[in-house]
């Protein structure tokens, strides 16, 4: 068990730390934005072909708006930002539904619209980086004996991935993806993790980038909830947080006696 220092104030003794991966520990937005566009893009094509009653203007807006882009910003509460794939397959499908397609022909274009852009390849597949401070805290938090884990709404694979991209795989004990049941924003999703952790919740703090991420861990009684403003260039309203970080420069930790 380790004490945690935000700005050198303790705010407890924890035996774990589940981290939200994109723009918590990820630099997350510059990939997100560009995804975004792909997928507005392809979105365009496939309905001039498949649909061409729906007005391109209508459609490229209503999706900017549904995914959370907004003059070069992603809001870091919106779906693209927040959401799983699923989630985000099934908010763009209601907005081809908003502007007259049937439900299934809705989710025919939608799904169609996200394999497009996947098969395309044209989204650069270089992982995003990690944000500044993260790794320093990981290690003190591995050589102190604190567990590690990840709960966040990418891939089980797209969360190992990255970890394997920066070497951290070795200091995270688990991971709960959007392939796991239930997913985030569930409150039993943070209670099965810590299940498989072997760690009561009420021993673990999280640290997350969303609202969403807070309530559910304040629902699930962990601990220490923390919420991460440092990850977007517009920063999340995260009033549920119980203790707000900025930096990872900014929280550290010590044994606790």
């Amino acid at each position: 068990m380790a004490q945690l220092l935000l700005k050198g104030h303790p705010i407890g003794n924890f035996q774990g730390v589940l981290f939200d991966k994109d723009g918590t520990l990820s630099h997350s937005e510059p990939h997100l934005l560009a995804l975004a566009d792909a997928r507005i893009n392809k979105a365009v094509n496939i309905a001039q072909e498949q649909a061409p009653a729906l007005k391109s203007s209508e459609l490229i807006n209503t999706l900017r708006r549904t995914f959370g882009v907004d003059q070069g910003m992603l809001d870091p509460g919106g779906t693209l930002a927040v959401a799983s794939r699923q989630d985000n397959i099934a908010s763009t499908a209601t907005v081809f539904c908003l502007l007259g397609c049937s439900w299934p022909q809705a989710l025919y274009l939608a799904h169609t619209c996200f394999d497009a852009v996947d098969q395309d390849g044209m989204i650069n597949s270089t992982q995003s980086p990690l944000i500044i401070g993260a790794r320093h805290l990981l290690q003190d938090l591995h050589q102190q004996g604190v567990t590690a884990a990840v709960i966040s709404n990418d891939t089980r694979s797209g969360i190992a991935d990255f970890l394997a991209h920066h070497q951290l795989s070795g200091g995270f004990a688990g991971i709960w993806s959007a392939d796991d049941h239930p997913r985030k924003p569930d409150p039993q999703a943070v209670l099965e993790l810590c299940g498989r952790l072997g760690l009561p919740p009420q021993r673990c703090a999280l640290v997350g980038d969303a609202e969403t991420d807070l309530q559910m861990a304040l629902e699930a009684g962990i601990g220490g909830v923390i919420g991460f403003t440092g990850g977007w260039k517009r920063a999340p309203e995260l009033p549920s947080a119980q203790h707000l970080l900025h930096s990872w420069t900014d929280l550290a930790l010590c044994t606790a006696t």
